[in-house]
C-alpha cells in the first residue's frame, strides 16, 4: 500500500540555500513541468517562502533567456 500523506521537506530548507540564483538553470528545470510551467507547492515540496522565491527566478531567467517560455 502506497503511503499518500507522505510529507516532503523544502529541498532548499534541507540544502541551506540562502539565494535562489536565477541564472542557475541546472537547478530550475527541475521546478519546472514538461510543458514548462512552474510545478505547484503541493508536488515539489518546496515551502512557501522558497516557492515564491523559486517563481521569481524562473521569471527573471526566462526574461533573461537562459529558460524557455514555451516548450515545443
Amino acid at each position: 500500500m502506497i503511503n499518500k500523506n507522505k510529507t516532503r521537506v523544502c529541498h532548499f530548507c534541507t540544502n541551506n540555500v540562502k539565494e535562489i540564483d536565477y541564472k542557475d538553470s541546472g537547478v530550475l528545470k527541475k521546478f519546472l513541468s514538461s510543458y514548462g510551467k512552474i510545478v505547484p507547492r503541493k508536488r515539489s515540496g518546496v515551502c512557501q517562502k522558497h516557492q515564491r522565491k523559486l517563481a521569481n527566478a524562473i521569471k527573471r531567467s526566462r526574461i533573461a533567456g537562459l529558460l524557455p517560455f514555451l516548450v515545443q
